[in-house]
């Protein structure tokens, strides 16, 4: 690290994560704002811009995004934005040193490749997580206990619901969740919702639900002949992954450099 502060810099900076996440860094004892980018209010102090009163820190357009980084002696990079924008920043903060926390969903097999691919390349360390809430950490080691009790002899459906504008579906959560159990139970396909005649076999299926303002809800339906076991995790503000993931920035700093971690490596 440049100082004795982590110093923070932030994509998406204008938007509500970026808001919350703002605050929380600024509440934070050994933290500090080094650097935001968005595609709106470019050249304006992010604190005015969020209302919050000038913090010295320009809104930066993120096709500058290496040289203001190198510039602010950044030292960790949080990215809760799109696939697209964050298969690009990512490599790009990676190769100008920077330590990178991403949250952002939908990455494809590629996409995650690549940013892999980046970290060890530019000797930098990096937390790539579905969910940065410490209680979905939780949810994640349950269900893959229940998952290694019951076995073939139940069926697994998941269920996730959220609010009107989230773009991708499903969830980086639910995926991540059904990924689990099928590793437990020794392999399984996983499906996305059903239509028409479609016999249930041994597979796992995620439901979509999108509706509100819902932040976040995940249900784990193990369902076996005459009883059924439920595992559910709601998430009632966005301050739960806001804090994870601040937490994880200030991790990430002090572990090995060219390895990706997830949010279950910083909770252990």
């Amino acid at each position: 690290m440049t100082s004795a502060n982590v110093r923070v810099g932030l994509l998406g900076a204008c938007g509500r994560m970026g808001n919350l996440l703002i605050r929380r860094i600024l509440a934070t004892e050994g933290m500090e704002l080094s650097a935001a980018f968005d595609l709106v209010n470019i050249g304006k102090d992010i604190g005015e811009a969020i209302g919050v009163g000038p913090l010295g820190v320009p809104v930066s357009d993120s096709k500058d995004l290496a040289k203001v980084l190198k510039e602010s002696r950044t030292d960790v990079l949080i990215d809760f934005t799109i696939a697209a924008a964050t298969a690009v920043n990512a490599p790009a903060a990676a190769a100008a040193g920077v330590n990178l926390i991403i949250g952002t969903t939908g990455l494809s097999a590629e996409q995650k490749t690549g940013i892999t691919k980046a970290v060890a390349d530019n000797n930098v360390a990096a937390v790539i997580s579905s969910n940065y809430s410490i209680g979905v950490g939780v949810f994640f080691k349950l269900i893959k206990q229940a998952a290694e009790y019951l076995g073939d002899d139940y069926d697994v459906e998941i269920i996730e619901a959220h609010h009107n504008q989230k773009k991708d579906a499903p969830s980086g959560t639910a995926q991540t969740a059904a990924e689990i159990i099928s590793e437990a139970m020794g392999g399984k396909d996983i499906i996305y919702g059903r239509e028409g005649i479609c016999p249930r076999g041994k597979e796992i299926c995620i439901h979509a639900v999108r509706g509100g303002d819902i932040v976040g809800d995940h249900t784990v339906m193990f369902i076996g002949n005459s009883e059924r076991i439920e595992i559910r995790h709601q998430a009632h503000s966005r301050e739960i992954f806001v804090g994870g993931a601040v937490m994880a920035a200030q991790w990430v700093v002090k572990q090995k450099k060219g390895v990706v971690y997830d949010m279950s490596d910083v909770l252990n």
